[in-house]
């Protein structure tokens, strides 16, 4: 059986968590409390040297970190991500964009604003923000004539980009300046269903600023 080393906050957790649920793959789910320092223990960087969260772990004890590289094994020979070679360039290519410009963007100016630490981080808050609404207009261009981001069909791209993107509020952007984008979240978020829940920082008492 896999076993997901995972922090529940954590949106490239949920990403996995999401595949593997769609999948209907069973897991050992083990949860690393990342604020006391557990990702950075010799044992956890044996699995990812880089000390983050998630990894997946496989029967044979070989692990995979990075999200968007957990989704693309995950997905192999499944309708989640395509045989065909352009269409599997594309999703490549939004698995790309989402850790150029939403993750480290969005996803960096939430946990700051989530866990008190957006004052520690003020002399980079400007430039997150203008990216930020850089990204969300892209989307916005990219989603107003086709239902997901590789056409008609749900894959592994919407996913990892949906994970971040549509929790933008959380950190001061109006998803409502975006129609299309949100149009394409409420898709995402049907498609997915309801059985994947977004994790507050306040579960852990250790994530504090």
């Amino acid at each position: 059986m896999f076993t997901l080393h995972d922090y529940l906050p954590s949106q490239n957790g949920w990403k996995a968590r999401v595949l593997l649920g769609l999948l209907d793959i069973p897991y050992d789910s083990r949860i690393v409390s990342i604020f006391e320092g557990e990702s950075h223990t010799d044992a956890f960087l044996e699995l990812n040297p880089a000390g983050a969260v998630p990894v997946l772990q496989l029967e044979d004890g070989s692990a995979i970190a990075e999200s968007n590289a957990i989704l693309t094994y995950l997905a192999e020979g499944t309708r989640f991500l395509p045989a065909d070679r352009y269409r599997r360039a594309k999703v490549m290519q939004w698995l790309f964009f989402e850790q150029y410009n939403v993750e480290p963007v969005i996803g960096s100016l939430r946990f700051w604003t989530l866990t008190g630490r957006l004052e520690r981080n003020q002399g980079m808050v400007a430039g997150k923000r203008e990216a930020g609404a850089r990204t969300l207009a892209a989307l916005d261009r990219c989603l107003g004539d086709t239902p997901f981001l590789i056409g008609n069909d749900f894959t592994i791209a919407d996913i990892a980009v949906y994970a971040y993107s549509h929790r933008a509020e959380d950190c001061g952007f109006r998803l409502s300046d975006y129609p299309a984008f949100l149009a394409w979240a409420g898709r995402v978020r049907d498609t997915i269903g309801p059985g994947y829940p977004v994790h507050s920082y306040g579960i852990d008492p250790h994530s504090g600023g």
